[in-house]
């Protein structure tokens, strides 16, 4: 049965709307979805509505505080999820009436960390409606992304939408009339260079009132403009801190995939129940690698540095495990190793554009910059016709100019890190490492952990084949900063043998990333009571505590208690147990009851 779309008054869609919206579905699903390749080696484009793989959306509390490492505190969330079951709210229930609140959002924040699924899962969103699956409510739906707008300085809302959607000029005047059959999908305020503040009383009253941007999208959001729209937007946490964005009714954070979507999405990766499974064994056996395939993104890196150990030739399974990544810097080193093999004509080309580009990268997460735009690569020399660019950057060619990005957050925290060791300059290393360790919340804990991790040799032969010899110089200098870092750290400890949990398990990062457990014992020697309890251990805490544990002789206590593990996790425990005089954990009782 076919659906008769009505205006606000109850009549159907004249037949020039009704051909314009089709013309717009079209528009929406050849741009705004982009179609997107289904696995390495395979060039079959898909519709993301083909593929999606759910997320798991749950109610937040307002955000009054910047996480400590956005990524890991996702990972503890996402177990504790699982632990609990806790609420998930589908896509299609976005603007259900809320029995809380006596109504139903008018406005809707969705927040989570780089790579989570934000922006797909609005995609899916606008893929369903222009399909005719959900919220046909909406006879128009514009999707608009902030870093479009960050040019300009002042415009109406009719011209905002034109700007995207010009083919709605005739007709626009009378979509605009029923507001309630809209629905305005702002994607990315963490991009956004206009100072967005929801209290404002600056707004937009008039579709045609010319305004600065803010006041156009706080107008939308207060309903002083067009009352009667929905309005769904995204953002990265760390935007929303502190903020007051009580207007928003309904606040979902995504974070990550369902329980057995993991799962699911490696079997559609491989398309091979052998290798899928193979892959699926290791990753259990990793908890590094484990603690971070719940995100979409960083799945499927996984997938495709592990595509190439387990898709290739056959290969003695002794061989094969020494070869596989086990941290972080590992992981990757084989993802642009595998982009550098795949891409690159030589080393030289290589080391020049990963030099330029990563200088470029480190004054962005010095800066707290993750956008780019054409002419800062000019100022970092950045060659834009190089055809090994596209596969580490994204470009946004969009009005006004083009803009880059990294295509994921952690590749430039790791670039960031790998220029250090290709152009290597004591001075600018001392001052990043002394820059980084300065920043709140632990912001440049992952970029200092992919500094030790490369001075690891076996690491670092991941990426000589491509670019040649990486800075032994380098190297040294990381492992003395760590030295005298925890020599301070260690004179601040009130009790000479214990350390506040926070900053052990960040050293306890850094050990396992260095793989070098001589060094560890030879740092950490002093130390012979550690505690976490009172802490919600991930899968990644419990593998690089494990580790640290391994390189000590004796352990006098392991505080675990309270620390929410599952059988899983305290079989990560097991290689270092026989190194502990006393557990603060009833282990046996965790074996015998958990899950």
């Amino acid at each position: 049965m076919q659906q008769i779309l009505l205006d606000r008054n109850g009549n159907p869609l004249t037949p020039e709307l009704k051909e314009i919206q089709e013309h717009h579905k079209q528009h929406l699903l050849e741009t705004a979805i982009p179609k997107t390749s289904a696995s390495i080696g395979q060039n079959k484009a898909f519709y993301i509505s083909d593929r999606y793989m759910d997320l798991i959306a749950s109610h937040v509390h307002p955000f009054y505080k910047s996480a400590e490492h956005k990524l890991i505190e996702t990972a503890a969330k996402h177990k504790n999820y699982v632990l609990t079951a806790a609420g998930c709210v589908s896509l299609n229930r976005l603007f259900r009436w809320c029995q809380r609140l006596k109504c139903e959002p008018h406005a809707v924040m969705i927040t989570g960390v780089p790579g989570i699924g934000k922006t797909t899962l609005l995609e899916k969103l606008v893929c369903d409606w222009a399909n005719g699956k959900f919220y046909q409510r909406f006879s128009f739906i514009f999707f608009l992304r902030f870093r479009d707008l960050n040019k300009l300085e002042k415009i109406s809302l009719e011209s905002m939408i034109l700007q995207e959607y010009p083919y709605l000029e005739n007709q626009l005047g009378n979509i605009l009339k029923n507001p309630e059959r809209i629905l305005f999908i702002f994607d990315g305020l963490d991009e956004s260079v206009h100072e967005i503040n929801f209290k404002s009383r600056h707004l937009s009253h008039d579709i045609k009132q010319v305004e600065n941007v803010r006041a156009v999208v706080v107008g939308l959001a207060k309903r002083s403009l067009l009352k009667g729209c929905r309005l769904l937007m995204t953002s990265q946490p760390d935007r929303l801190a502190g903020k007051d964005i009580s207007i928003f009714k309904g606040v979902l954070e995504v974070i990550g995939f369902l329980p057995n979507e993991s799962q699911l999405y490696i079997e559609r990766f491989f398309m091979n129940k052998d290798i899928s499974d193979k892959v699926l064994g290791f990753l259990r056996e990793n908890g590094v690698l484990y603690t971070f395939w719940y995100n979409p993104s960083y799945c499927w890196i996984i997938c495709t540095v592990l595509s190439k150990f387990f898709k290739g030739q056959p290969t003695n399974n002794d061989q094969k495990k020494t070869l596989l990544p086990k941290t972080m810097t590992q992981l990757f080193a084989a993802f642009i190793a595998d982009v550098l093999s795949n891409h690159s004509p030589d080393k030289f080309s290589a080391r020049s554009l990963l030099t330029s580009i990563g200088w470029m990268a480190e004054h962005g997460i010095m800066n707290h910059v993750t956008k780019f735009e054409k002419q800062t690569l000019s100022q970092f020399n950045v060659d834009t016709a190089s055809k090994l660019l596209p596969e580490i950057m994204k470009e946004y060619t969009r009005f006004p100019e083009a803009s880059f990005s990294f295509l994921h957050p952690i590749t430039q925290e790791f670039l960031a890190a790998l220029v250090h060791y290709i152009d290597y300059s004591p001075e600018k290393l001392h001052s990043s490492l002394e820059r980084a360790k300065s920043f709140n919340n632990n912001y440049g804990e992952l970029f200092l952990s992919f500094l030790c991790g490369l001075s690891d040799v076996s690491t670092s032969t991941i990426l000589e084949p491509y670019l040649g010899d990486l800075s032994s110089d380098a190297a040294k200098d990381v492992l003395t900063w760590l030295q005298l870092h925890l020599t301070w750290l260690q004179q601040e400890v009130t009790e000479p043998e214990t350390l506040e949990t926070r900053r052990l398990l960040s050293i306890c990062f850094k050990f396992f990333e260095l793989q070098n457990k001589a060094f560890c014992s030879e740092c950490l020697g002093l130390f012979r009571c550690l505690s976490f309890c009172d802490v919600n251990l991930t899968p990644l805490d419990c593998s690089v505590v494990s580790f640290t544990l391994q390189s000590f002789e004796e352990i006098e206590v392991l505080g675990l208690r309270e620390c929410n593990l599952r059988r899983k996790d305290v079989e990560r425990f097991a290689p270092a147990l026989h190194n502990i005089r006393n557990i603060g954990y009833d282990i046996n009782a965790c074996l015998l009851t958990s899950s």
